[in-house]
């Protein structure tokens, strides 16, 4: 069956996103540097955002409260109520970000569009996610916009038969080979990689994926090229 849908991950494959957390990250650990060596306050806030992804989802809102979290934990509720001020306006200023699109980005949407149904797939916060494409002024090009809380096997299902599909006309493209591709992969579906500078550690996988429906390219600009090649072959 040929591709009839192709989906885009959207922070750091559409706009720039994880310099953003890092940036917050090195604040934070400056703000509470008396009661902890800066690379233990960074352990200590990814083991609380962890534990408070299944309450909290992915997101700058989930973060903050992670960051105000691991800060009482750590200072054994004893920092002054003026650093939480200070955290809720770290989180404040991720919020206000400009979006920054990835190069290359709207160009490969102008030259899919037509042949193929343009889909957003992404995960995290509903509103935020909302804001980044708004402002990206990149809506205008996708057929549909799917924000998940998280991007399972099951997710992808879901997606999958929401667009009236078989798995193996879906091709998904990303920055982050757990959430973007391997499930996808799993399906049926074909994967796209296209590796951004910074990764989450909770998104890295520390394996090699060889799979005949996986690819991978160096940067977005190459993914036109790729899809093609893959429909001329289906």
């Amino acid at each position: 069956m040929p591709i009839k849908v192709i989906a885009f991950d959207a922070d750091d494959t559409l706009w720039v996103n994880e310099p953003f957390f890092r940036e917050a990250e090195e604040k934070f650990a400056s703000l509470m540097e008396d009661f902890m060596p800066q690379h233990a306050i960074m352990k200590e806030l990814y083991r609380t955002e962890i534990e408070n992804l299944r309450l909290y989802g992915y997101g700058i809102k989930g973060f903050m409260l992670s960051m105000i979290e691991t800060a009482l934990r750590i200072s054994d509720h004893k920092m002054p109520i003026t650093v939480i001020d200070k955290i809720i306006r770290i989180g404040q200023e991720m919020l206000e970000k400009p979006v920054e699109l990835l190069p290359g980005v709207e160009e490969v949407l102008k030259d899919l569009n037509g042949d193929y149904r343009i889909v957003m797939a992404t995960k995290g916060d509903l509103v935020d996610q909302e804001r980044k494409l708004r402002k990206s002024g990149l809506e205008k090009h996708f057929h549909h916009i799917e924000i998940m809380s998280e991007k399972r096997v099951s997710d992808y299902e879901k997606l999958i038969r929401h667009l009236d599909i078989h798995p193996s006309e879906f091709l998904m493209l990303g920055n982050s080979l757990k959430s973007d591709i391997l499930p996808v992969l799993e399906l049926g579906g074909y994967g796209i990689h296209i590796p951004f500078h910074i990764t989450w550690v909770h998104e890295q996988v520390d394996h090699e994926v060889e799979h005949e429906r996986f690819f991978k390219v160096a940067h977005i600009g190459e993914a036109g090229e790729v899809i093609r090649a893959i429909g001329t072959n289906s």
